[in-house]
């Protein structure tokens, strides 16, 4: 077995097997702790609820088990099992070379797609419907998928095209050209999203009820934020969970609160949520991410410029001849087995953020507000309150809701004692 063949197994068994092994720690702890809430959420969140939120998770873990299986087996089978390198020959000798690896692509998507569609159906019409946030009908839920996917071909493809074409003519610097484009690409579409992309899917409506939006408004100026509206999504169409954000660039700013947030929480709520949304404006947390992201993906494509001449790497990785996009293909599926260990860094980053957007919240709005808003959102989207520490550390975005909730009842507290004369 070469040298890089037996190194990529050894990295899949250890990745796969990290995953399942905190999966399980997940599913072990809620489990333990499915009896009763925490002690800081005792007297906010029913003891039903907490139960319920403690189910929900581990339906969802189980059929994540599922996955990780399905990930696994997928990703063997384009790689040591060949799949690229017959995609590649199958589709060689009946299309230039451009359009080809373009197919071959797109096709891999295409064969990803289909593989996980069962399970994302039993996780909509099954745990979903179960736990009764299910509002999709099967016609939207494949009216979606094909909007997505056509938009995929529509956007995806060219892109492709444009990267391996570059890959072809632009000779030992192609990779900073790709970086180029690959800036401008992600850049447009946050641009855009809000007003080509995001209607294709949802329909956003200006915010009616006036005194609320006179509040907001009040906030947004207390904030220095402007933006071209606030609006509301009909998120209710497909489920019953809330959530806010705001979306786009430039003078394409929105906020956009769901319909189901608006009728979930109070007003002084609404305020304290969009209050925190605010604070990722302010603490400039998007603008942050994009500039790490295009660190690191020039970073990426100079590994990937690197192993494009690395004969040992497509033969280890099941293809015999290399092409641009074979070598693109096995980049993008072997890269994420190498780079799980370091997911805790990138949740560490993004739980930092959100504790700073909380900070920011609590200056401007009243932190008990915060914290009721945070609380109902907990309960009615049944999120778990008691999550494994490891798993936790590595996967969630968020802080946990028992760090987060001391964190704002400090600030209640510092806010609400007497200040020096």
């Amino acid at each position: 077995m070469p040298a890089f063949q037996s190194i990529f197994l050894a990295a899949v068994i250890l990745s796969f097997g990290l995953k399942l092994w905190l999966l399980l720690r997940q599913m072990r702890h809620v489990w333990q702790h499915r009896g009763l809430p925490p002690a800081v959420f005792a007297a906010r969140i029913p003891v039903e609820d907490h139960r319920k939120a403690a189910d929900y998770t581990l339906a969802k873990a189980r059929v994540g088990l599922l996955h990780l299986a399905l990930e696994a087996g997928l990703l063997l089978a384009f790689t040591l099992g060949g799949g690229v390198q017959r995609l590649h020959d199958l589709l060689t000798p009946h299309l230039s070379p451009l359009l080809a690896g373009t197919a071959l692509l797109l096709a891999l998507f295409l064969v990803s797609a289909l593989a996980e569609l069962p399970l994302s159906l039993y996780h909509q019409f099954g745990i979903e419907a179960r736990y009764g946030f299910n509002r999709q009908t099967p016609g939207g839920f494949f009216a979606d998928l094909i909007k997505q996917s056509l938009l995929g071909l529509v956007i995806g493809g060219p892109l492709i095209l444009l990267v391996l074409w570059l890959m072809g003519i632009m000779g030992d610097t192609w990779w900073l050209w790709v970086w180029g484009v690959w800036m401008g690409f992600n850049l447009a579409v946050l641009a855009l999203y809000p007003t080509l992309i995001a209607p294709l899917f949802n329909k956003f409506t200006p915010l009616a009820d006036v005194e609320l939006k006179s509040r907001i408004e009040a906030l947004l100026q207390r904030a220095g934020f402007t933006a071209s509206g606030v609006f509301m999504m009909d998120g209710s169409r497909r489920s019953s969970h809330g959530n806010a954000y705001f979306t786009g660039l430039g003078k394409n700013k929105r906020i956009v609160f769901f319909d189901t947030l608006l009728t979930q929480l109070s007003p002084d709520q609404i305020e304290a949520v969009l209050a925190h949304e605010l604070g990722h404006f302010k603490h400039r947390h998007i603008t942050k991410r994009i500039a790490l992201m295009f660190v690191l993906s020039l970073g990426m494509l100079a590994l990937l410029a690197w192993l494009k001449q690395a004969a040992w790497f497509h033969a280890g990785l099941g293809v015999a001849a290399s092409a641009d996009a074979t070598t693109l293909a096995l980049f993008f599926l072997a890269l994420p087995v190498f780079l799980f260990p370091v997911t805790p860094l990138m949740s560490l980053y993004s739980r930092k953020h959100e504790f700073e957007a909380d900070a920011f919240a609590a200056r401007h709005s009243e932190p008990e507000h915060i914290i009721t808003a945070l609380v109902r959102l907990y309960r009615d989207n049944a999120a778990t309150l008691t999550p494994d520490p490891l798993y936790s550390l590595f996967y969630d975005s968020h802080p946990k809701a028992v760090e987060r909730i001391a964190k704002l009842e400090y600030y209640d507290r510092v806010k609400s004692s007497p200040q020096p004369a």
